[in-house]
């Protein structure tokens, strides 16, 4: 006699907290992984990719999940917390499958999927069964007349068309707009380069300058170099300036060249001075746009600065005070006044009464053990960094230092100490 299978749409799991029958939370429930079984049906469900604390992706084997609903998702046993690796069968149902056009086995037409559902069988394994999906293009009349209806179809109703195909990614997107730049360049990294370039195509040119932000320089340097050089200027002018000049760096001259041309001329300018840095120099590490004042501006101006939102924490830490201009290289040098210093004075105390005159300056020729060890002497977020005359060219944060001082590959460093292990790979 047969039962009614359980069935969860794959989209309304995204994000759900994953448990141990013991109530411990482990992460976030970030996609599905299937088999293929070719010809001979639907696709199996293998497992789960889990974001567990640190931002590391890990994979849970279905035979492991005890309990899965539109709520929470609760797994048994110990978890193999060595990152997630997709192998050559397996398919990302979130990364590479939504979005996708298929073609409809009743001739109306192709269409795009946007979920799909999962269902467990009597044998307990878990198969996908049915794809949400919007019509697209057809050629049939009537069908135009149905254009962007959505429906549920069985997954041997629609023809997938071959992986080389180019994919949306606007439900990929969508669905991860919560997630912080660093977390989204994580879920890049796990991607072929073929779905990488898809996804950072549908980015917004200021999202994907925050997430390049966060990417190797390898995969930063491809997934620019994909860009058409309009575009790939456009997000080069939305990253922070030292980050862009890092890049470019990365660049055949030439290339680079080009894409300054094309870039506003005020943000190019910015690069083109970080460029003629050695990179080991405080000048080659700091970034031209702190947070600087006259002293003349009060402690209700500075408080109003340091709280954009694009700043970093450790850029929005320190005011640095000069004579006008005060776009860098600014005029004289004044001093630096610290955000703790704005809270214990009043609104409309002018910033020169705070001003830490005993902090001196690096010069912008200074070496990066320099740079650090001033860092480390006086416990500080940012130092400001002068050029021969006095001038402020820009200031470098203990984040600059620490992304030059650690290994190249540090982004994708894996961790050697799980905290729930198994053996090795289920599933």
């Amino acid at each position: 006699m047969s039962t009614t299978p359980t069935r969860v749409f794959v989209a309304r799991l995204l994000g759900l907290d994953v448990f141990d029958p013991l109530g411990d939370r482990l992460g976030r429930l970030r996609d599905v992984v299937v088999l293929s079984r070719g010809t001979q049906g639907a696709p199996h469900v293998v497992g789960i990719v889990v974001e567990v604390p640190g931002k590391k992706r890990v994979f849970v084997p279905m035979t492991r999940i005890t309990s899965i609903d539109q709520t929470q998702v609760i797994c048994t046993g110990l978890v193999n917390l060595r990152r997630f690796e997709q192998r050559g069968a397996e398919t990302l149902v979130v990364a590479e499958m939504f979005d996708r056009r298929v073609t409809l086995r009743d001739g109306s037409g192709d269409a795009t999927i946007e979920d799909i559902a999962m269902d467990q069988h009597r044998s307990r394994d878990w198969f996908v069964s049915k794809l949400f999906v919007r019509r697209g293009h057809s050629l049939s009349p009537l069908s135009r007349l149905r254009r962007n209806e959505t429906l549920i179809i069985d997954w041997a109703d629609a023809l997938q068309g071959p992986r080389t195909e180019p994919q949306a990614a606007t439900q990929f997107v969508a669905n991860h707009e919560d997630l912080k730049p660093a977390d989204f360049a994580e879920a890049l990294q796990e991607m072929s380069d073929k779905r990488r370039f898809e996804v950072a195509s549908e980015l917004q040119d200021e999202r994907l300058a925050d997430v390049l932000q966060e990417l190797p320089e390898d995969d930063q340097v491809e997934i620019l170099s994909a860009l058409d050089l309009q575009r790939a200027a456009d997000v080069l002018e939305e990253m922070d300036p030292d980050d862009a000049a890092d890049l470019l760096g990365e660049l055949p001259s030439a290339q680079a060249e080009e894409l300054l041309q094309l870039m506003e001329p005020e943000g190019a300018e910015d690069v083109r001075r970080l460029l003629e840095y050695d990179e080991d120099t405080a000048g080659g590490l700091m970034t031209p746009v702190p947070v600087i004042l006259p002293p003349e501006a009060t402690v209700a101006e500075a408080l109003a600065h340091v709280r954009r939102e694009e700043l970093s924490p450790a850029l929005a830490s320190s005011i640095f005070i000069t004579r006008p201009p005060l776009e860098t290289p600014t005029g004289r040098f004044l001093g630096v006044v610290h955000i703790q210093q704005l809270l214990r004075y009043p609104p409309f105390e002018p910033l020169g009464n705070l001003v830490d005159k005993n902090l001196e300056p690096l010069s912008d020729q200074a070496h990066i053990s320099e740079v650090a060890r001033t860092l480390a002497t006086y416990n500080l977020n940012s130092l400001p960094v002068v050029n021969d005359a006095g001038r402020l060219v820009g200031a470098v944060t203990v984040d600059d230092v620490l992304d030059h001082l650690l290994p190249d590959d540090w982004r994708a460093h894996d961790g050697e100490a799980p905290i729930r292990r198994l053996g090795g790979r289920i599933g």
